[in-house]
């Protein structure tokens, strides 16, 4: 099993440039199957997860060729409905092949997702949607069946927000006849990209950006060429990487309006950040001792959930007691167990951690258990004194593009060691 060996206390300074988003990536290529025309998406970042999107996409029939970062799609030979569980139980964003397939081919098959380390992620909001719009749904042997009946444009109300969820509304509803209004959509940058992804594709759609999406179906999508956005965890990641080691970092190729809420944070903390919105650049100088600055986790334009981990280990060793409250996912603190291994002051209360900085933290032989965690032991790593060794690493590179490459660029003292 491949690990990771940091030896921290190293001052990280430099350039970085920031990959593009994983998040936004994965939904821009399952709209591929919308259409029988090619597409080509470019800034895709190279990772696990992209990997196993394209296998899927390859399995149900739709072409796939990677030149570096750029992938072109064309789904005009799609032959198949079913997204088996070897690929949908390796990344739960496959999903999303859901809403796609019903548009396109009018039924799916898709192997339900179960749970993760973070909790159930429950899929109800989707089918809920799909079977308003006229949809007929199924659970049988581990899988949703879904099979479209006469369908048209709804007024829908979701329960609560969902990323993932209004992204498959979002692909059903473009090649659905009729208006479809959809409200309490999710606000996140990545709902925004698909939005106007499709729209190059010809859809019809008002409103993205906001919590109220206005549809109107059409018959065809045609082809396009698209550049994801840059990844605002990995940006948010080496923000805090340059704060935990008192560093002096400029990150290039970011949107600094996504980060307004990790921002704020640091600055009330004491880090010195300035930005650049035309330049798409951020400088984090981060001379002095910070001071502990409470979060509490929300849908975007909130705190990210996917920073929380790594601003637990920044706050570990912070002036001052801190309270970090995760309100979306139930099981987010299983990182809390291998930070205290280094030596932090941490106190779970039901959704709540309590953490008291320490003066320091100590290398330990640590584990990553899902993609923000093991981000988070990678950033307390940086700073603790003698050697940290994060095994379980899989986990973090499904999500961070060569993380250890670009750390060691700033001046990291990191290697991945291959077992």
């Amino acid at each position: 099993m491949d690990k990771y060996l940091i030896n921290g206390g190293k001052v990280l300074s430099g350039e970085i440039e920031i990959s593009g988003s994983k998040n936004a990536s994965l939904p821009l290529l399952f709209a591929s199957i919308l259409s029988d025309e090619k597409i080509t998406i470019n800034n895709v970042p190279d990772l696990k997860d992209i990997q196993t999107c394209c296998s899927l996409l390859e399995v149900l029939g739709v072409s796939v060729i990677r030149e570096g970062s750029t992938i072109h799609l064309c789904g005009k030979e799609l032959n198949s409905y079913e997204a088996p569980y070897e690929l949908v139980s390796t990344m739960r964003a496959s999903v999303l092949v859901m809403g796609p397939l019903l548009a396109r081919i009018g039924k799916a098959k898709v192997s339900l997702p179960g749970g993760c380390s973070l909790g159930a992620r429950p899929i109800n909001l989707h089918l809920d949607f799909f079977r308003t719009l006229g949809a007929k749904v199924n659970l049988i042997h581990g899988y949703v069946e879904i099979e479209c009946g006469n369908m048209n444009g709804t007024d829908y109300h979701f329960d609560q927000k969902t990323v993932t969820g209004t992204m498959n509304a979002l692909f059903l509803a473009v090649l659905t006849p009729g208006t479809t209004i959809m409200h309490n959509c999710a606000l996140e940058p990545e709902v925004v990209e698909l939005c106007l992804l499709l729209k190059s594709m010809g859809a019809n759609i008002r409103g993205e950006g906001s919590e109220t999406i206005i549809v109107q179906g059409v018959s065809i999508l045609h082809g396009t060429e698209y550049r994801v956005i840059p990844d605002r965890i990995e940006c948010g990641t080496i923000m805090i990487a340059a704060a935990i080691t008192y560093g002096k970092i400029r990150l290039k190729s970011c949107n600094p309006k996504h980060m307004t809420a990790l921002m704020r944070k640091l600055i009330t903390a004491g880090v010195d950040i300035e930005y650049d919105h035309e330049g798409r650049t951020i400088s984090i100088d981060a001379k002095n001792k910070y001071n502990g600055t409470s979060i509490s986790t929300q849908p975007y334009p909130g705190f990210p959930t996917d920073l929380q981990a790594q601003y637990m280990a920044l706050m570990s060793l912070a002036n001052g007691t801190t309270i970090i409250t995760e309100n979306i996912f139930e099981n987010r603190f299983m990182h809390v167990s291998e930070l205290k291994r280094m030596g932090a002051n941490l106190i779970i209360q039901g959704n709540t951690v309590v953490v008291t900085g320490v003066e320091y933290l100590s290398g330990a032989k640590v584990m990553a258990t899902d993609i923000r965690a093991g981000a988070g032991l990678i950033l307390a790593a940086l700073r603790a004194k003698g050697e940290t060794e994060i095994s379980r690493i899989y986990h973090v590179e499904r999500g961070y593009e060569h993380i250890e490459k670009k750390l060691s660029s700033l001046g990291a003292s990191i290697r991945r060691v291959i077992e």
